[in-house]
């Protein structure tokens, strides 16, 4: 006996069915799932792993602010240690000249009851080229005076030139004398390249010209 039903009624009716049937299998399969705890297992675990995963990253922003902290103070000890170092060998260049200037000082303390008014100490003289020489000198207060004095020095070389004697008068730029206690006088001179310079004279006169001290540099 044939089926009255046109095919696609059937196949209608077998499409409803088969929705059906997968239906009531999904519902079944949930229903199971959530009746055996399964699904809120998952949750409770995604839910720790995200606070995990939270707590790792505030390590993380933490382990790198320490971490630029720690770059930033290292940074500023070297700063720091290389300042010191500099200023360390700038006191040990200072020490050092102090020391010189106290030894030179001690060498030229003049010797009390000199009735001189200046007097002018370890002058010293070196040749530093063919036609250059570097002087030295400490020009002081004689006697532990007190007061002040100015006025100004002259320099004059002497020797031989081409073998005839030579004498020159250096002008200096610069020789003005204003000490209360001492003052240093140095610098440097150019005379001839032919020249051999002898000795040189230093002579400091006041302000009305009259000579208040000599020293002479035998070379």
């Amino acid at each position: 006996m044939r089926s009255r039903l046109p095919w696609p009624v059937r196949w209608i009716f077998f499409a409803v069915m088969l929705g059906f049937c997968a239906a009531l299998g999904l519902w079944a399969y949930e229903f199971g799932k959530d009746f055996a705890g399964l699904d809120r297992g998952a949750h409770e675990e995604l839910k720790l792993l995200r606070e995990e995963l939270v707590r790792l990253r505030s390590e993380h922003e933490r382990a790198i602010s320490i971490a630029n902290s720690a770059d930033s103070l290292l940074k500023a000890e070297r700063a720091t240690q290389e300042s010191l170092a500099s200023r360390v060998k700038a006191l040990e260049s200072e020490n050092l000249a102090l020391t010189r200037d106290l030894a030179f000082f001690e060498r030229l303390m003049p010797s009390t009851g000199s009735t001189k008014l200046l007097t002018l100490r370890g002058l010293q003289v070196e040749i530093e080229a063919p036609g250059r020489l570097r002087f030295q000198g400490l020009l002081i207060l004689a006697g532990g005076r007190s007061g002040e004095f100015k006025g100004r020095y002259e320099l004059h070389l002497s020797g031989t030139q081409d073998g005839r004697s030579w004498t020159q008068a250096v002008q200096i730029a610069t020789n003005t004398v204003n000490l209360k206690q001492y003052q240093r006088l140095e610098g440097a001179v150019d005379y001839p390249a032919t020249a051999v310079v002898k000795q040189l004279e230093v002579k400091v006169l006041d302000a009305s010209g009259k000579v208040q001290a000599t020293e002479i540099a035998r070379l």
